[in-house]
This record gives C-alpha cells, sequence and structure tokens, in this order.
C-alpha cells in the first residue's frame, strides 16, 4: 500500500477558487442559478470534470450524467468509499448549497494526490444531478438515478419553467434516460462501502451556538402537496353579505391556521415536525379589489423524521378539508401527494466522525437535518452514511448565503482525517 506516514492535509485552497470560478459563470444578477440539466448545472460539471482530470483522476458518467471523479485504489474489485453532492442550485439561490459538498470530496483528493497516495480501495467523488426539486417536482432525481431507482414515472414530469420533461432535458444534456429508466447503475447499493456529504447548515442553530461544524443524526422525510387549489366562487366584494360567500382566500386561510394549531399542539407532544406553505395566490387575472376570490393556489410541506408524525397530520389535513369544505362551500383540493423517506446516518460513520474532531479539536454539534440531501437517498437504499455540515449565517437557498471559509476548512479536515482512519488505519 502506497501511503503517506501521516494523513495528508486536504487542499482548501480548491475549494476557494473553485466557489469564486462558480460564482462568476453562475451568477443571474440577483443570485446564483445552476438549473438542473440545463445550462447553469451543465456548466459547472464541465468545470468540475476538467479540474478532476487536471488532478489526474479518472471521470466516469453515467447514463443520467452523475458524474465519479476517481482516486484509484489499490485492490479496484472492492468496494469504494464515495464523498458527493449536487451542483445544482434553486433559482435565485447561493453559492454553496450542493457545491461545496463536491468541492471539499476534491479537495482531499488533491491531497492525497499530492502526497502519493493510493488508497487500498478507489476514493469517488459524486457529483450528483438535479438534487433541488424546485426544476422538476421529484426528490432526488440524480441520486436515485446513481441507485438505479429513477422510474419512467419520474422522467416524464416537466421542468417547471422549460415545460419539457424530465427525459428531454437529459436527453439535450447527453444523458440516456432509457438506460435510466431499465435502474442500471454504475455502482449498485451494494456495492458502495460507504457514502459522505459535506452540506451548509440550512438552519441557525450552528450560528446561533457559534460551533462551526455539524454531525448530522438524521434526515427528515417530506410529505408535500405541491399543487393544492382551493376552487370557490366570485362575487361582488359590495353587495354579496358573508353568510353568502363562497370565499376561497378565507377557507384555505382558515386550513393553513388550523394546520399552525396543530404543528404547536404536536410539538407540546414531543413530535418533532415542520410545516410550511410556500405558495398561496389568487389568479393574477381573475382576481380584483372589489371581488370575493374564487380560486386560491398552494402547496403543503410536512417534514419529520417520524413517518408516524407526518401520517398524523396528514390525517388531520383530511379532517380539516373536509370541515371547512362544508363550513364555507369551497372545494378544496390537495392534489397529488409526492413524499420523500426519512434517513438514519450510520452510528459507526458519525462515531468515526465525532473521533476525529475531537482529535482535531475541532467543536461539533449532533443535530437533525430538516432539509432533504442525496445522503438521505444513499442511507434508506442501504448504504452506510453519515454527513457533516458547515455552520452558515443566512439560511440558504438565498443570494445571502454566507458560509466562511474556515468554518468549511474545519468540515473538510474532519472529513479527510475520518476518512483515513477508516481506510489507513
Amino acid at each position: 500500500m502506497n501511503h503517506a506516514t501521516a494523513c495528508p492535509e486536504p487542499d482548501i485552497t480548491l475549494c476557494e477558487e473553485m466557489l469564486r470560478v462558480l460564482k462568476q459563470q453562475s451568477f443571474d444578477g440577483i443570485g446564483i442559478t445552476r438549473d438542473a440539466y440545463g445550462e447553469g448545472e451543465q456548466q459547472a460539471h464541465q468545470l468540475t470534470e476538467a479540474l478532476a482530470l487536471k488532478l489526474g483522476l479518472e471521470v466516469k458518467k453515467d447514463a443520467a450524467l452523475n458524474m465519479y471523479l476517481i482516486l484509484p485504489g489499490e485492490d479496484r474489485q472492492q468496494k469504494p468509499v464515495m464523498i458527493g453532492s449536487h451542483l445544482d442550485s434553486v433559482p435565485n439561490g447561493g453559492n454553496y448549497d450542493g457545491a461545496i459538498g463536491v468541492l471539499a470530496g476534491l479537495a482531499i483528493l488533491s491531497g492525497w494526490r499530492a502526497a502519493g497516495v493510493q488508497p487500498p480501495v478507489d476514493v469517488i467523488v459524486l457529483a450528483i444531478r438535479a438534487e433541488e426539486s424546485a426544476w422538476f417536482p421529484v426528490s432526488y432525481v440524480g441520486s436515485k438515478a446513481a441507485l438505479g431507482r429513477l422510474t419512467e414515472r419520474d422522467l416524464a414530469v416537466t421542468r417547471r419553467d422549460s415545460g419539457l420533461s424530465l427525459a428531454q432535458h437529459m436527453r439535450q444534456c447527453g444523458g440516456d434516460p432509457a438506460a435510466v429508466a431499465q435502474g442500471h447503475a454504475l455502482y449498485p447499493p451494494e456495492r458502495i462501502q460507504a457514502f459522505f456529504e459535506i452540506h451548509i447548515e440550512q438552519g441557525p442553530q450552528l450560528e446561533e451556538q457559534q460551533i462551526p461544524v455539524g454531525v448530522v443524526s438524521g434526515i427528515c422525510g417530506s410529505l408535500r402537496y405541491r399543487f393544492a387549489h382551493t376552487q370557490g366562487r366570485y362575487a361582488h366584494s359590495g353587495a354579496t353579505p358573508r353568510q353568502w360567500r363562497q370565499d376561497a382566500v378565507v377557507a384555505t386561510a382558515m386550513l393553513i391556521s388550523l394546520l399552525q394549531r396543530k404543528w404547536r399542539q404536536m410539538e407540546r407532544q414531543g413530535h418533532q415536525l415542520t410545516f410550511t406553505c410556500g405558495r398561496f395566490f389568487t389568479d393574477p387575472l381573475a382576481a380584483d379589489m372589489s371581488k370575493v376570490s374564487g380560486t386560491v393556489d398552494f402547496c403543503l410541506d410536512f417534514r419529520s423524521e417520524n413517518r408516524a408524525s407526518l401520517q398524523a397530520i396528514d390525517s388531520y389535513l383530511a379532517h380539516c378539508i373536509a370541515r371547512l369544505t362544508t363550513r364555507y362551500g369551497v372545494t378544496i383540493t390537495p392534489g397529488e401527494q409526492s413524499r420523500s423517506e426519512a434517513a438514519t446516518m450510520s452510528t459507526e460513520l458519525k462515531a468515526r466522525l465525532q473521533q476525529a474532531a475531537d482529535a482535531l479539536a475541532i467543536p461539533v454539534l449532533t443535530l437533525p437535518s430538516g432539509a432533504g440531501h442525496d445522503s438521505a437517498m444513499f442511507a434508506v437504499s442501504g448504504v452506510p452514511t453519515a454527513m457533516l455540515f458547515v455552520r452558515n449565517q443566512n439560511g440558504s437557498h438565498n443570494p445571502e448565503e454566507a458560509m466562511n471559509l474556515p468554518d468549511l476548512a474545519k468540515a473538510v479536515q474532519v472529513l479527510n482525517l475520518a476518512l483515513w482512519n477508516m481506510l489507513m488505519g
């Protein structure tokens, strides 16, 4: 085995330079847009591939164009270890969400290559496609495809802006959606030794407690109604008394209020749950100051690590819809439900990360992830998985993401040492 006597330092400078270039090429005038299976994501993958080749790594792509950047190991028949995340962003998002996980992996492999290290097994940085469901209404498109779990039905969904299907966009970028639909995986779950991901924290806990790095305990599952609709009846605002109104706005607002009240009640009972209504709007052409609104379109997003909690709030939603339909004379249609499974991180891998942090005297906080990540799909597919968060000052999915490079460096150092001890110890 060809390896250095001590764990090599990761190449943090690589992260800094790549983040600068990524920001330049994907700035949209407000924030960062790297559209899934579009120009922004495509450019980010091309940039990352060029860097990997410069570092002397092998590059493979699967039918969905997920990219595998490989430091060859001594025994290439053994299960590889993967480090990965996604390179796409939400519209007008931030520069760090997703991308730092790919760059962290490359920083580690760059440091190992510079030290002349050949690990016992392949170490692979996985640049994943289309994690953000803002573009296509499917969770974890790229990681599902990588694991052979993306379906023909998934491939038929359309992108929010173009109206073209996922299959069409994939094909335009050079992928093979027919092969994806057959469930072929370059690395099936049973052939992966472990999967690690570094990601910015998307909440305030690390910042509030002034801790740079988090060890993720688990990833919440989601239950969503993306295209809910309330149908009432338009009426004159001055000529229609309350008892004759079928007001879609009032009925929908009451639904949101009841769900908020139930959420607080469930939290007092010990449930870990979040509820969000992120879209709520009337028809901009038909609605007017002098009208009772006849329609409202909205969405519902519930998340929890506990499936029973999601089932409980979903049952209450059905109860509320029946109640409000009668009370207000409207029809509330939640629409098609989509789900993602909750995922528990590997106890062994979490312990390795904690031990590495302790050895480096880097303080860490153990916390759950309320947001979904590619790690969840690897974990629920049976791959031992672990995840690190990096402190982030201004949330995510917005242009104000404010991660500091020294915090990223600490997270990369923790993963670097944990991986070294795992493979070289």
